[in-house]
């Protein structure tokens, strides 16, 4: 399968090509040029199929032209070797717990996959000195540098917002060492993705040094995402609930959102979805009024969804062919402040007994909010609440319990090299690489 640009303006790509790429030659995001509508018999069989068994038929539809079935399946299997269970809250509310992968967000699956991919499609072209550049407002960081630490010939540069990430966060991705560069950047998240897009389109830097990026524009990282909308149904189809599924998306650069509308494509019966925004409500005013209009992201509980400009809002567009009545019809959306998120947290422990992130806690009150009679929800539970333990603990006033996991990057010591919002500095620290 090939894969086009977004823009319209560039080559069509491989998926190897894409892959390495990451972003195309116009600054466009790669799409692939079909979408694959999985068989009926997958539909009936699937309550009866693990998460690997989904996740391999999922990518098989997506890459199954351009790798071997077999190297595939290995990839799949060794990505997917995590449990993401299906949690009721009430006879209608589901969480899907996507923390229990090894940095405990939703991002392991993503990167984790990419890593994978990225690194069987180097050894095949024999390449080496591969460098991953990566945004990330939070979890984004510390899965791709776990996916990616100790791969032999590639390096990873981590950009992330001074101050604006939770220690644990930055811990998980400022620790690590060897091939793991982190760049602590004096600014927002929106700045770090504006600097790692500018390096993309420095011909100069390209020439000297072989880029890709490991965000989700990375088709690679994004796609596999997917994966766990077809596992959640499975789940529902399991317990008898699989009528009337709505999703809703605790939603930042919409990436995540983006992959269930991929498998909603794919034949997957969800009924509808439910993107939830925190103040940063860029998608949310698209909704209502057809306008996107961007602006400098704020600082919210739910940090990792503090994006100003979306990078996958050109991917829903042009899955949507541009349509705001079709995106209308599919997605919903609501936008909530952080008095709004720490009630929600409150209200959820108190009346369920259940523990929220932050993000969850945005995909939570969605449901609440947006639930219709008959419909069953599921939320996404993006990343484990100790994550944000300094902020939860406060509002639930008691301390979350740390995993090991995470206790394990919190003995660590930190490593980063701060950095200016200014492209020239960026790229001089680069190319001194």
């Amino acid at each position: 399968m090939n894969y086009y640009s977004t823009n319209g303006k560039a080559p069509k790509a491989t998926l190897q090509e894409a892959v390495v790429k990451g972003l195309a030659p116009d600054k466009g995001l790669y799409m692939p040029e079909q979408i694959h509508m999985l068989p009926d018999s997958f539909f009936k069989k699937i309550g009866t199929l693990s998460l690997q068994e989904i996740s391999f038929e999922v990518a098989n539809a997506f890459f199954g032209d351009d790798i071997e079935k077999e190297t595939l399946k290995a990839i799949v299997y060794d990505t997917m070797n995590f449990e993401i269970p299906l949690v009721p809250l009430t006879d209608s509310i589901y969480s899907l717990e996507l923390f229990h992968g090894p940095t405990l967000a939703f991002k392991d699956v993503g990167a984790r996959f990419m890593a994978r991919l990225l690194g069987y499609f180097i050894r095949k072209q024999g390449q080496s000195d591969v460098n991953v550049l990566v945004a990330t407002s939070g979890d984004t960081g510390s899965a791709v540098a776990n996916g990616f630490l100790g791969v032999e010939g590639i390096h990873v540069y981590v950009l992330y917002p001074k101050g604006l990430v939770s220690e644990i966060q930055e811990k998980q991705f400022t620790t690590l060492g060897q091939n793991i560069t982190a760049i602590e950047i004096d600014g927002t998240f929106d700045d770090c993705q504006r600097l790692v897009k500018s390096a993309f389109m420095d011909e100069a830097l390209n020439q000297k040094m072989n880029l890709t990026s490991a965000n989700s524009i990375n088709v690679a990282r994004f796609l596999p995402q997917s994966f766990y909308y077809f596992h959640a149904y499975a789940q529902l189809v399991r317990a008898g609930k699989a009528d009337n599924m709505v999703v809703c998306v605790p939603s930042g650069n919409f990436g995540n959102i983006t992959a269930g509308l991929f498998g909603k494509k794919m034949g997957l019966p969800i009924k509808r979805f439910i993107a939830s925004n925190n103040r940063n409500d860029i998608f949310h005013q698209y909704l209502q009024s057809g306008i996107y209009s961007p602006r400098p992201s704020v600082a919210t509980l739910a940090n990792a969804m503090d994006v100003g400009d979306p990078s996958n809002f050109v991917r829903v567009l042009d899955l949507y062919e541009h349509s705001h009545d079709a995106i209308c019809k599919d997605i919903s959306g609501y936008t909530y402040t952080d008095e709004q998120i720490t009630y929600t947290l409150q209200s959820v422990f108190q009346s369920y007994g259940y523990v929220c992130d932050p993000h969850g806690a945005c995909g939570i009150q969605g449901l609440l909010d947006g639930l219709k009679k008959g419909e069953t929800g599921v939320f996404l539970e993006t990343a484990h609440p100790a994550k944000f333990k300094e902020k939860v603990d406060r509002i639930l006033g008691q301390s979350v319990d740390i995993p090991a996991k995470l206790d394990y990057f919190m003995q660590g010591t930190k490593q980063s090299v701060s950095m200016s919002t200014q492209y020239d500095d960026f790229a001089a620290f680069l190319m001194r690489k």
